[in-house]
């Protein structure tokens, strides 16, 4: 199901939509989480973003696994080049859960740290404790979010510059 799109590798055409929605989530997530007037005109996006960026790095990954089972199947993957691909696979597999802790940081934000308006009931406001928790934790994960992205786009790129 993951393996091609219209006899091309889906793999190539999913990791974009990863490529930039991560990063995007990330400096959406730290921008929600420490610029408060930004708040009212971002809240519905960050939340869509926090689906969709895990949702294409879930497809990005399980495409990537399709194409290195149809590799391997081909017998097209040396067993020294091997090594270079598990570890992509492996970076790829931990973006998928800094993107998915990125995703469940954002969306506390976007249910506890609602924007503040005159009309605001203060039922859902949080204490600051909670606010500024929520602030280092959106810091912290998006940078290891983005630095996985960086570091599974450079492990693949060097993997198919470099050849088998």
């Amino acid at each position: 199901m993951f393996e091609e799109f219209m006899g091309i590798p889906a793999h190539p055409l999913l990791l974009h939509a990863a490529v930039v929605f991560v990063p995007l989530l990330a400096l959406l997530t730290v921008g929600y989480a420490l610029v408060a007037p930004i708040r009212p005109h971002t809240r519905w996006v960050l939340g869509l973003l926090a689906v969709g960026a895990p949702v294409a790095a879930l497809l990005t990954k399980l495409s990537g696994d399709a194409f290195l089972e149809r590799m391997q199947a081909a017998n097209r993957v040396t067993p020294e080049f091997l090594p270079k691909l598990q570890a992509h696979q492996d970076f790829g597999d931990i973006t998928l859960y800094a993107t998915i802790g990125l995703a469940v940081v954002a969306l506390a934000l976007v249910w506890f740290v609602a924007p503040g308006s005159a009309g605001t009931s203060t039922a859902r406001r949080p204490g600051r404790p909670l606010t500024l928790a929520l602030q280092v934790l959106s810091v912290v994960a998006a940078g290891v979010a983005v630095y996985y992205v960086f570091r599974t786009g450079d492990s693949g790129a060097k993997a198919v510059w470099e050849g088998q």
